[in-house]
């Protein structure tokens, strides 16, 4: 198990059942924690899994209006555009700007506990050992594939390994219901992804993280 510590800013976990303003999570959700894992080492051949979060600054709240992209590149476009081998790809910002509001947590900490597993796919040739020690050679050089960021890409935070066994900082003592947090998105079939929940709860400044394959995981 690595236990990272991670910080920035601002934060935001999006709430997927708001439609039009971006209002974020309590605490940091499973999945984003698991994006920050593979910034630093992703492989076809594991898979990261979070066991728990520790929150370890005050929950606050900042709200800020900020301006957005209000649409997409159609996939028609896209689609002639590969065919014709030329076309217009683009969007004019101008003509598509939106502001919007958005419900940030600032100034957030947080311990990630998490371990790995091997995919069935990733053969002999393949042993922990090898990604362990690519994992620590990266973290402990900085290295990523790309910046780890609490949510948005716009929010970017800073990581360092630590000891799990020497932790100086205890999480703030809070404890509350968060409801029906997003745990992340099933892929079994590729074509129509869908997204599982769980019943999150802060323990005394922690957040445990049930196995995906438990009956706490539903979709």
């Amino acid at each position: 198990m690595y236990c990272l510590e991670v910080n920035g800013d601002f934060a935001c976990f999006t709430r997927p059942e708001m439609k039009v303003e971006r209002v974020s999570y309590d605490v940091m959700t499973p999945s984003s924690a698991r994006a920050v894992f593979e910034s630093i080492l992703w492989k076809p051949a594991i898979r990261w899994h979070i066991d728990k979060i520790e929150v370890l600054k005050p929950i606050r709240w900042v709200s800020i209006r900020r301006n957005e992209v209000g649409a997409v590149i159609s996939v028609r476009n896209a689609q002639e555009a590969m065919n014709k081998g030329t076309g217009c790809l683009g969007l004019n910002i101008e003509d598509e700007r939106q502001q919007r509001g958005g419900l940030f947590l600032r100034d957030v900490t947080y311990r990630i506990h998490a371990h790995f597993e091997l995919q069935p796919n990733a053969g002999e040739n393949n042993p922990s050992a090898k990604f362990l020690d690519m994992f620590e050679r990266r973290v402990e050089k900085g290295q990523c594939v790309n910046q780890p960021y609490l949510g948005c890409r716009e929010f970017a935070c800073d990581f360092r390994l630590v000891d799990s066994a020497q932790l100086q900082t205890d999480p703030v003592a809070e404890t509350r219901d968060l409801g029906w947090m997003l745990y992340d998105m099933d892929y079994s079939n590729a074509t129509d992804p869908q997204p599982r929940f769980f019943r999150a709860a802060l323990q005394d400044g922690v957040l445990r993280v049930p196995a995906w394959s438990s009956e706490e995981v539903r979709g």
